[in-house]
């Protein structure tokens, strides 16, 4: 078969483009999920769109493909070019410009009328073209009625036709649209509606910019629509540990986004499990949607429970909750540390002791988690205690390895 840069499946490119975006250091031998031949046709397709970024070494076990670039030298996120590349039939493109023109002489018409005019003024200029019927000519009616670029309107037993009118001057837009597109959840419905300005110049760039987040949108955008129609979704999520695809039946409820690596969670109530779980959305490859869950508002009420207790996404198997309170030193003329405490708290209280001194009180699933936030206030912790002694442990130790490696006498942290 020919090779084509078009796609039909998103989902072998997304994980093609998150392979060599994250684990660029593989070599063509070690991705084992799919053939060599595979390997190598989603390889040229992806360079084929971000030819720009595309970097390679040469390492002993062969050459490692990757994707590099410094996000705050890129005007757009350029992965949102996989989603442009889906394939198409002849009969689709004819079918998209012929109706479009059609539309734009007549202002309303039915599917048979549409029908009878592709075959009187288009298909008889083609020597051997192959005529579509009423019934695929109303179904690509329908499809675009429902993507809003036609739409549809009742007159006895038929329904009638027409192009979409918009009085919206998007370039009025353009700066908010281009601010969207990067920073949305759905960004990539703002890409394609930059596709219609020919300029592509940006006031915005970003210095922390989590690009590989468009890979997950559809993923992502079926979740949220069970979620604004509270129902239950099966999910199939692969394990980077065990390589095993498992199916689970589960309600969603939030998406969970981590400020330190980007990575996004979902937190769900498992049917089968009878607990609230949480999934990373890079790991879910395909959601079905399912029946409206009758006790979603009950489970939901749950689920902040839950959330309550979490700092990150990790809670061991019987919910128990593990105690922490720090007490850290300020100085008179350090509001702004006194700012972070209140903000950046995912959970727990924040109290003053007196006019330097602050407490922070948390019952968590894993205190273990909050490691990486306390070290940001090294040489301010007056005194940490923990339900969990491995946590005081850790700290410990590690105030021991800067002492180690860097000197300085007792009071130097």
């Amino acid at each position: 078969m020919a090779f084509s840069e078009l796609i039909k499946n998103f989902s072998k490119i997304r994980e093609y483009m998150s392979q060599f975006f994250v684990y660029g250091f593989k070599s063509r031998s070690e991705y084992d999920q799919k053939s060599a031949r595979s390997y190598d046709n989603e390889k040229r397709r992806i360079e084929s769109w971000l030819g720009d970024y595309m970097c390679f070494r040469q390492g002993a076990d062969g050459k490692n493909v990757f994707i590099a670039l410094d996000s705050r030298n890129i005007p757009a996120n350029p992965l949102y070019k996989a989603f442009k590349a889906k394939s198409f039939t002849a009969n689709d493109i004819n079918l998209h410009f012929l109706i479009l023109d059609i539309l734009t002489e007549n202002s309303e018409l039915s599917a048979s009328e549409i029908t009878d005019r592709l075959s009187a003024d288009y298909f008889t200029h083609f020597e051997n073209a192959k005529e579509p019927d009423v019934s695929t000519v109303r179904k690509k009616l329908r499809e675009y009625e429902k993507l809003g670029i036609l739409t549809a309107k009742k007159q006895g037993n038929q329904l009638l036709y027409s192009k979409s009118n918009s009085d919206i001057e998007l370039e009025s837009f353009k700066d908010a649209i281009q601010f969207y597109s990067e920073i949305s959840p759905m960004g990539v419905v703002g890409s394609y509606l930059l596709d219609r300005f020919e300029s592509t110049d940006t006031i915005f760039y970003f210095k922390h910019h989590y690009i590989l987040h468009i890979l997950e949108s559809e993923v992502l955008y079926l979740i949220l629509q069970a979620i604004g129609e509270q129902r239950q979704i099966t999910v199939e999520n692969f394990s980077t540990r065990t390589k095993n695809k498992t199916e689970h039946t589960v309600v969603p409820f939030k998406i969970r986004v981590s400020v330190t690596s980007g990575r996004r969670y979902l937190v769900c109530y498992h049917i089968r499990f009878k607990k609230m779980m949480t999934f990373r959305l890079d790991s879910i490859k395909s959601v079905k949607l399912g029946e409206v869950f009758d006790d979603y508002n009950y489970f939901k009420e749950k689920s902040v429970q839950f959330s309550n207790h979490l700092w990150g996404v990790s809670s061991n198997d019987n919910r128990s909750t593990e105690h922490i309170e720090m007490v850290i030193y300020v100085a008179n003329n350090e509001k702004y540390i006194v700012d972070r405490l209140y903000r950046e708290k995912r959970s727990g209280t924040v109290a003053r002791l007196d006019s330097n001194h602050y407490k922070f009180t948390a019952d968590v699933y894993d205190v273990m988690e909050m490691t990486p936030w306390i070290r940001s206030f090294y040489g301010r912790i007056v005194s940490l205690e923990s339900s969990n002694k491995e946590l005081k442990n850790k700290i410990i130790d590690d105030v021991n390895d800067m002492v180690r490696l860097y000197g300085g006498d007792e009071n130097a942290l």
